[in-house]
């Protein structure tokens, strides 16, 4: 398979651990910080300029990933005429690619999800009255979705062992 394959392989782990760690970051790090009381009157601006920063790596993570997870395919010799076979999808790798190929479009859509409805509007809410119900009820939402991503995250991690090192099926 090669250094191509090794070197294409190595971004994508890469790239995983950057968006993983990134998450696992701004849950435990950053918004547990900004929360304190000290805190309360940049709270709202800190996490916009956060957020905006997070979602360039987010995105950029989420299309090398993409990006790299194709070429690892073609590089293993699973082209389109091996991905359209039924006897590849019978298979335990078959079900693992799947399953990974499936929480990567949960990853995705929940991503899209938390960035353009509930984030942003738990920061519009955020900013025009820190202290209301109202946004009080947005950041839980956001704070929910996010958790999601990461626990589908995760996942797909455990999905990408099951593809190297034998699946449970």
């Amino acid at each position: 398979m090669g250094a191509l394959y090794s070197t294409s392989v190595f971004v994508h782990v890469v790239a995983a651990c950057a968006w993983i760690g990134s998450m696992v970051f701004f849950a435990a790090i950053v918004v547990p910080v900004l929360r304190r009381p000290e805190h309360s009157a940049s709270f709202a601006p800190l996490l916009r300029s956060l957020g905006a920063r997070y979602r360039v790596l987010g995105w950029t993570c989420i299309a090398v990933l993409v990006a790299t997870g194709l070429s690892n395919l073609a590089l293993r010799g699973l082209g389109l005429d091996v991905l359209t076979s039924g006897a590849l999808w019978a298979s335990g790798f078959g079900h693992a690619l799947a399953l990974k190929l499936a929480l990567v479009a949960l990853v995705v859509l929940a991503t899209g999800t938390h960035d353009v409805l509930f984030g942003a509007r738990a920061m519009q809410r955020v900013s025009a009255d820190p202290r209301s119900p109202a946004a009080a009820r947005a950041r839980r939402v956001a704070s929910w979705l996010g958790r999601l991503t990461l626990l589908l995250s995760l996942l797909v991690v455990l999905a990408a062992v099951w593809l190297v090192r034998g699946s449970p099926w």
